[in-house]
């Protein structure tokens, strides 16, 4: 089945082309710049030649007629006809309290959906513009959503609930949600495979690790734990992102300063972690370049993430009374050998042991790489991610069944 997989953001939408029955990528692109003056940036197959054309999108749904003119097109396309795509499958970041998997979109699932704009604000009415798109530009595909949050479902009352009136936390829907669900989950399957043993007996630490990063404790193949919480701004520092601080914070910082809400929100979000830490970039390799540098500010910047990782590490291995796998994922954890060995160094008393010099190697690449010695108790892997083929086997499976 051919699957247009859909990522809608609020001035971009970026796609892929599959044919499920093989997993194969047939063509990808981005449109930016939609609603100023449009720019697509297009490719047949993976790793294909890209094009590049600057065209006027006023919206999300001259940008999705755009694609499918694109794929269809006699030298840029790989589809003769519109109607060969028999799917849409859209990443959607969060579900909140209404959905617990992946779906079909109908009428009242988009009513449900613009509930969840106050989960998060800057993603849902995006998604909603793409979906808007696809219903206009192909008005009889059916189209199907795949959630972030859904992966994290399974985690147990004790681990999704925080210390709060029990009013406000059923009023509200206050509760850990989670994130980056469609890549802990598919790297998580991937490597129950790869530990050759029953994936009910499987213990996983899953490292999604980018310019957003969360960490998982996946155990029997479902997930008991995350560090990502009611809104992607918890758990380990980002990007730009200070993760997991004390509250009290919060408020001092507000009250010194004279800050709004939302102003300590951006501020949050956009001016801390590696950023605001380093004074420096948001970029990690920009970090590591500094550190080679000889700047000490970058090279605490680093190790702040690393100690934080290897602290998620060690309280889920208690968490799942035991650990048989370590997975490093997304930009960061596929790319930087200093953060995996930095994380990985001093774990003996977990019998965690890479290799060093091939770890040094590996850098982004197609391939599973495994960095544990023959030695080493816990197995440690790189292991890409891969959520748009994880949303195109979703879309395919329910729309099968149509």
């Amino acid at each position: 089945m051919k699957v247009l997989v859909v990522n809608a953001g609020s001035s971009s939408l970026k796609y892929q082309l599959f044919e499920t029955a093989t997993g194969d990528v047939l063509a990808k692109g981005i449109c930016e710049r939609i609603g100023i003056d449009g720019l697509i940036e297009h490719r047949l197959g993976e790793n294909g030649e890209k094009s590049k054309r600057e065209l006027a999108m006023p919206n999300h749904a001259v940008a999705m007629k755009i694609v499918v003119d694109t794929l269809t097109d006699p030298t840029l396309g790989c589809l003769t006809d519109m109607a060969e795509i028999k799917a849409v499958g859209h990443r959607v970041v969060h579900g909140g309290p209404y959905f617990f998997e992946s779906c079909l979109v109908t009428p009242e699932v988009i009513e449900k959906l613009k509930l969840c704009n106050d989960f998060a604000p800057l993603h849902t009415p995006a998604h909603l513009m793409g979906i808007e798109g696809c219903t206009e530009v192909m008005p009889t595909v059916p189209q199907v959503l795949v959630f972030d949050t859904a992966f994290h479902q399974t985690m147990p009352d004790y681990a999704y609930t925080y210390a709060l009136p029990k009013d406000m936390i059923e009023k509200d829907h206050i509760r850990r949600y989670g994130a980056h669900g469609t890549s802990h989950r598919f790297v998580s399957i991937e490597m129950a495979k790869l530990l050759d043993m029953p994936v009910e007996e499987t213990k996983i630490v899953t490292c999604h690790i980018g310019n957003g990063s969360s960490i998982s404790a996946v155990k029997g193949g479902k997930c008991i734990d995350t560090s990502m919480g009611f809104t992607p701004l918890e758990g380990v520092e980002m990007g730009t992102r200070c993760g997991s601080i004390d509250p009290a914070i919060v408020t001092y910082i507000m009250k010194k300063y004279g800050y709004t809400p939302d102003e300590m929100s951006n501020f949050m979000n956009k001016k801390c972690g590696f950023l605001g830490l380093s004074g420096i970039s948001s970029d990690s390799r920009d970090i590591e370049a500094a550190i080679l540098a000889g700047n000490k500010q970058a090279e605490l910047t680093a190790n702040v993430l690393a100690y934080q990782v290897k602290k998620y590490i060690g309280s889920y291995a208690a968490a799942m009374d035991g650990l048989d796998a370590i997975v490093f994922t997304a930009g960061m954890g596929e790319n930087n050998p200093e953060l995996r060995e930095r994380v990985c160094k001093e774990m003996k008393f977990f019998g965690v042991e890479i290799d060093m010099e091939l770890n040094a190697k590996t850098l982004r690449q197609p391939n599973i790489v495994e960095l544990s010695t023959p030695n080493s108790k816990v197995k440690v892997y790189v292991l890409p991610t891969n959520e748009e083929l994880m949303i195109a086997k979703d879309t395919e499976e329910i729309v099968s069944k149509l």
